[in-house]
């Protein structure tokens, strides 16, 4: 009976051992990455994330291509035609010419290969922390390597008594790297209730918990950067001309505006052509004196099936897009200028890619001589051509500003009468802007018309005229008609033997439209164009986006 207790004694022991091992072997389990190189970004190992690995050759850090577009740049880009891998980031455009084995940044060229294995193409990350604002860090007695964004707050605290840094937040659990008194720890920012324990990263790069009370002296030792707001509303007035910059009324100054849009350059196949003749330059010189921010507008005058093949050529070209960016930055020096309105309109379905690409390598080029960058778009969800060509959400994330040009619901080619810009219409593609194409508020500038189309029906035939703001008359005998949805007036009469219809885009139109931009958040407005205004509207305008 002696030796029964005794063994049940013995076998209540050994479960009670079990368990304890089966509850405490997590803690001590070696993690997936240990043996191996690991990659450590600010406050996470990423290592089992990776796409590749991590390297070291030549006293240079390499990562693959897709992990860097997974954690820093989505806009990173292979190009096959060239063989090349290009880089827009800030202010700085870097090309790897991997043949040549050299890396190209903003101009300045050095050596720098670009190692391909196991179906990678690896960068020297290294070489690029001034393109991502980060600071590469090879822990010399570990296998982990650190890369700390310098943009992001950096606290540390001192170790004020020997101790170790866990894996788990329990004492049990196993210990990672032993901390003397007086090493620095950086805090792991954000952390949930963490019983007594904080999550910390080690100058060995180490990440794991340490007790509360072994930490002293917190000090930020680097601020986070502040985020650039878009200052005040953005007003902007486009000029369109075709010939040489037009004879100004250089004593005139139009409240409520604070930036021009005039048509200075055309596209010629993949030439930048200007039209800035003495009255151009005199314009540039009005513009400045009456302290208008200049933002001249490009076309690229797509009207033909050549013109578009023309254009397709090098939008999709890699070094033609950049001999159109370089002719462009030339410009901008040349002349001053404070920004570029881009106006590429019908394009093939096919260069939506290539467009993008195009303002992804533009926006640095123009950062790097202090131009804005704006890109003016239609509405999602049209046609081919005219709208399905525009990727709204890489423009809305790379562009200062994407220009939203509200009008033209009906356009005077339409084989049916409608409105210019409904406010319905116009408010349910602010909406898709937003939450179908993920754009920001303050990168969205509304575009308004300054125009109505004048519709005339007989026989089933229509036909539509633009009609200047400031011409739009009421024939005697005509009554007008609010219409709530569009928030705009309508007018509809016969003449000989046509029925005409307007929906009218006068200054009450314009009020309803200038509306949305407080109500969404909008960065401003745009009116096309100068010269089909009514006078008062600038009054308006002062007025509504000063609120």
């Amino acid at each position: 009976m002696k030796k029964v207790g005794i063994i049940i004694v013995i076998l209540f022991v050994l479960g009670l051992i079990g368990v304890g091992v089966l509850l405490l072997s997590p803690n001590y389990k070696k993690g997936p990455n240990e043996g191996k190189t690991n990659l450590v970004i600010n406050y996470t190992n990423v290592t089992s994330t990776m796409k590749g690995s991590v390297f070291i050759e030549d006293g240079d850090v390499y990562i693959s291509k897709e992990s860097i577009e997974n954690y820093y740049d989505r806009y990173i880009y292979y190009d096959e035609q060239y063989n090349l891998i290009v880089i827009a980031k800030g202010d700085k455009t870097v090309c790897f010419d991997i043949a040549e084995g050299t890396m190209d940044i903003n101009g300045t060229k050095t050596n720098a290969k670009v190692i391909e294995k196991d179906g990678y193409k690896y960068v020297p990350i290294s070489k690029l922390e001034d393109v991502y604002n980060i600071k590469v860090h090879p822990i010399s007695n570990s296998k982990i390597i650190v890369v700390e964004s310098m943009d992001r707050q950096l606290e540390v605290s001192e170790i004020k008594k020997g101790t170790k840094l866990r894996l788990k937040r329990t004492s049990f659990s196993r210990g990672i790297e032993k901390l003397a008194v007086g090493d620095k720890v950086a805090i792991v920012p954000n952390q949930n209730n963490t019983k007594g324990y904080t999550y910390v990263r080690t100058q060995d790069g180490n990440l794991g918990y340490v007790k509360d009370d072994c930490l002293s002296s917190y000090t930020i030792e680097r601020e986070a950067a502040k985020t650039e707001e878009n200052g005040k509303k953005v007003s902007l007035l486009w000029d369109y001309f075709e010939s040489s910059a037009p004879r100004m009324d250089y004593a005139k100054k139009y409240d409520g505006v604070n930036v021009v849009s005039p048509s200075l350059f055309y596209m010629n196949s993949s030439t930048v052509k200007n039209r800035i003749d003495d009255n151009g330059v005199n314009y540039i010189r009005w513009a400045k004196n009456n302290n208008y921010e200049i933002w001249p507008m490009i076309s690229n005058n797509n009207y033909s099936e050549d013109q578009m093949k023309e254009f397709s050529s090098w939008i999709n070209d890699y070094k033609k897009r950049k001999s159109v960016i370089d002719q462009i930055t030339k410009y901008v020096e040349e002349y001053k200028l404070d920004g570029i309105n881009i106006d590429f309109e019908n394009m093939y379905l096919n260069d939506k890619n290539g467009f993008s690409r195009f303002v992804i390598e533009l926006k640095p080029a123009l950062a790097k001589v202090g131009a804005k960058l704006s890109v003016d778009v239609t509405e999602p969800d049209g046609s081919e051509n005219w709208s399905l060509c525009f990727n709204r959400n890489v423009i809305g994330d790379v562009a200062d500003y994407i220009v939203f040009m509200a009008y033209d619901q009906y356009g005077r080619g339409s084989n049916k009468a409608g409105p210019t810009a409904a406010c319905y219409w116009v408010e349910r593609n602010i909406n898709k802007f937003l939450n179908q194409e993920e754009v920001k508020p303050n990168k969205i500038i509304l575009g308004i018309p300054l125009y109505s189309v004048l519709w005339k029906e007989k026989d089933g035939e229509v036909s539509g005229t633009a009609i200047p703001q400031k011409n739009i008359s009421v024939p005697n005998g005509v009554e007008t008609t609010w219409l709530e949805d569009s928030k705009q007036n309508y007018m509809e009469y016969t003449q000989g033997g046509y029925t005409c219809k307007m929906w009218i885009e006068d200054t009450e139109a314009t009020s309803q439209k200038l509306d949305f931009i407080k109500q969404y958040n909008l960065a401003g407005a745009a009116f096309w164009q100068k010269g089909f205004e009514d006078p008062n509207v600038w009054n308006l305008v002062e007025e509504k986006l000063a609120e």
